[in-house]
């Protein structure tokens, strides 16, 4: 018997974690696929409340109610409006309260940023009026501006001011130093700091700023559009709600939360074209 022949004959190790015997890893349930979920049973159980009369049909209308109503308000329209008028009223005094407070809050926001005495006159007045609630100065702003277009925009806008000033100077703030002193030290002027160096890298912090003063501002909107208003889906929901039309009140919620969750995905998307090393920090 040769060496060979009593190594063969001695007992092999057995392979007893084999990669086929290794349990797999489960893979985690995507975040869409809970929400849908969460969705589905939501929609369950109020169908099922309404169903077995838990609640009464004035207070809470049933899910196929909600929907007529919906395509009631597409098709017939609601206190003399379609749908689409009331939605293109709302958006008319989002996007003009939006574009007047981006005029004057990244301004406001580089001056608090940038220099001691604009952070000295601003910060007190954004500070007063970060906190107040809009309703508090809808009658003052009646009384200085009236009863038209101007008074939405105006309450809308003083809203979404504070979110674009206090983003903007955080984000011209938090411009690294290392990149203001390079561009200095190549011979780039003050304007060319700002503009160049300060601005780029405080677009970020900007359209965040944006994305929750749009919050804001659909926040205020039900309260803006109760000054003499003929149109606009908060007037809808609150003429609804004087003659307890729950159904449409519902509908009108659900389209306010449909277009603030699109204008959010929107201003994602564009936030993704214009900084897209911005989601990598």
């Amino acid at each position: 018997m040769t060496l060979s022949t009593d190594i063969e004959a001695l007992p092999q190790p057995v392979e007893t974690t084999t990669e086929a015997a290794l349990p797999r890893a489960s893979r985690p349930v995507p975040i869409a696929v809970i929400s849908a979920i969460t969705v589905v049973a939501i929609i369950g159980l109020w169908g099922l409340a309404s169903a077995y009369a838990l609640v009464s049909p004035v207070f809470l209308p049933s899910p196929r109610q909600v929907v007529i109503a919906l395509y009631n308000l597409v098709v017939t329209g609601f206190v003399d409006s379609t749908l689409a008028e009331h939605v293109g009223a709302s958006l008319y005094r989002i996007f003009g309260a939006l574009i007047a407070s981006i005029l004057i809050g990244i301004p406001a926001g580089i001056a608090i940023g940038t220099s001691r005495v604009g952070r000295g006159i601003l910060d007190p007045i954004v500070e007063f009026l970060r906190p107040l609630p809009p309703l508090a100065y809808l009658p003052l702003v009646i009384i200085w501006v009236g009863i038209g277009e101007a008074s939405k925009i105006t309450v809308i806008a003083l809203s979404m001011l504070p979110s674009i000033i206090l983003s903007t100077s955080a984000g011209v703030r938090g411009v690294s130093k290392d990149h203001v002193n390079a561009a200095r030290s190549l011979g780039a002027s003050k304007r060319q700091v700002l503009t160049e160096v300060v601005l780029p890298s405080a677009v970020p912090s900007i359209l965040t700023g944006i994305r929750i003063a749009l919050g804001a501002g659909w926040t205020t909107l039900v309260a803006a559009e109760l000054v003499a208003a003929t149109s606009g889906i908060g007037f809808m929901i609150q003429s609804a709600a004087q003659f307890l039309v729950t159904d449409i009140v519902i509908a009108g919620i659900i389209v306010i939360a449909l277009i603030a969750i699109l204008l959010e995905f929107i201003a994602r998307l564009i936030e993704r074209r214009l900084v897209p090393w911005a989601s990598h920090r």
